[in-house]
């Protein structure tokens, strides 16, 4: 495939920055030299608290197997990551385990950068769908083969202030989760509890100005509720669904319009409204968990956003997955090692947890190491009830799908746009997509 098809995989971006030493796994990668500096190449794109539980589950790994070495690679996140994996991969010389998430993998495997997990040694292992999160191993399937090894689940979930929520009369008899909610009217009842009778400045708050992907997250899920994916065929057709759009944009607009919510605010806004008691709700994904740990005079908890528009709850989520890029000239030996590194990772996945995520590793979800982690047992629901983006080669994580179409919902939520003028403004941004030329041919 030439090269500027590969550039468009990752994104359409050009490769940014120098690379280290030509004996780097980076560096040998895009040379085409074989990266041999380890028994396992892994490329990751963690940092900050998830690096550093990323660093301890591969620490775990040289333990447990002092004869086998692992040299991990740390790379931008976003579409910089993905154009040099794909890179990588198209000189023959790829890592031997890499992180996507699989919002990405579509593209990922119509482009045949990866090895079908069947070709691993992993089932022979034990990873099998039956071990898995229904929801994450699905996404991991593509056209009926699977491709990667979900590790986690990532929701945009509901978080609440704990003391402002007794205040409303919202915390359930035990006092350890809030009183069913269910629709629109009692969430709606309970955003404006938190304000007129607990008291905070709002009654919820989200990220919003400048915010694209948040925004996008937050429509999706209200969306996803009463209809199916916005595009179809691979991502070839619109399939918006106008009343519903209308419907979401109007409940949406119902908490900014009467000051239940800000019209705008960015994230460091939210961040201060919700961490000062402030805010008694926050829309936001559940990575966000650990920051909040470090205010001590807050106290909060997380759950699931409850149905709203439609009859049953829906998550908005993502995955990271564990995936073996292609690699024809890879010895079995190497194969069988990165499949074990793989397992490995999996069975310390409660680590990985501490980072707000939900394990998709069956036997580690349900482990008392996981079990004991407060508030991540209270939201394992919505890893069963993922909604991910519609399969398409211009969606997922960090994408422009998100950044244009979240930018749309910005203006709505803000009052500028309103229900039925959102319907053709998302329709333009989709079309901007649906007719574009894809990098590759998608079924």
């Amino acid at each position: 495939m030439a090269r500027r098809r590969f550039l468009a995989l990752g994104g359409g971006l050009a490769l940014t920055g120098g690379l280290a030493a030509c004996s780097s796994p980076l560096a040998s990668g895009l040379t085409g030299s074989q990266p041999d500096t380890a028994d396992v190449i892994f490329w990751n794109l963690f940092s900050g608290g998830d690096g550093a539980n990323m660093v301890l589950m591969e620490d775990a790994f040289r333990k447990a197997s002092p004869g086998t070495s692992v040299e991990a690679t740390v790379l931008g996140w976003g579409n910089p990551y993905y154009t040099k994996l794909a890179l990588a991969t198209a000189s023959g010389t790829p890592p031997d385990v890499g992180i996507a998430h699989l919002s990405r993998l579509p593209l990922l495997a119509a482009a045949g950068l990866l090895e079908p997990v069947e070709r691993t040694g992993l089932p022979e292992l034990g990873v099998t769908a039956d071990r898995f999160t229904p929801a994450a191993w699905q996404k991991a399937t593509v056209d009926g083969t699977v491709y990667a090894v979900p590790l986690d689940t990532h929701p945009f979930v509901l978080y609440y202030n704990v003391d402002l929520a007794r205040k409303a009369g919202l915390l359930n008899a035990a006092g350890d989760g809030l009183v069913p909610l269910k629709g629109k009217d009692d969430f709606l009842a309970a955003v404006k509890a938190m304000k007129e009778t607990a008291g905070a400045q709002y009654g919820a708050a989200m990220s919003i100005t400048a915010d694209p992907s948040t925004a996008w997250r937050c429509f999706s899920m209200i969306y996803s509720g009463l209809a199916g994916p916005v595009v179809t065929d691979s991502g070839t057709r619109i399939a918006l669904d106008a009343e519903a759009v209308q419907e979401t944009v109007a409940f949406l607009q119902s908490l900014t319009a009467g000051g239940l919510m800000p019209k705008n605010l960015n994230g460091s806004g939210a961040n201060a409204l919700f961490s000062t008691g402030k805010a008694g709700f926050l829309f936001d994904g559940e990575w966000q968990i650990p920051s909040y740990r470090l205010v001590k005079s807050l106290r909060f908890n997380v759950v699931p956003f409850p149905a709203l528009l439609g009859p049953k709850p829906v998550a908005y989520a993502d995955s990271h997955a564990l995936v073996v890029p292609r690699n024809d000239r890879r010895p079995a030996a190497r194969t069988r090692d990165a499949a074990r590194f793989v397992k490995s990772l999996l069975d310390h996945s409660a680590v990985w947890a501490e980072g707000g995520h939900i394990p998709a590793w069956l036997p580690t979800q349900r482990s008392k190491a996981f079990l004991d982690q407060s508030p991540q047992r209270n939201y394992v629901r919505a890893a069963f009830d993922a909604q991910y983006d519609p399969a398409a080669w211009y969606t997922g994580a960090g994408s422009d799908l998100q950044s244009v179409v979240g930018g749309t919902v910005i203006e709505a939520i803000a009052g500028r746009l309103a229900p039925r003028a959102a319907v053709p403004a998302l329709r333009s941004d989709l079309k901007r997509f649906t007719t574009a030329r894809p990098p590759v041919t998608m079924k």
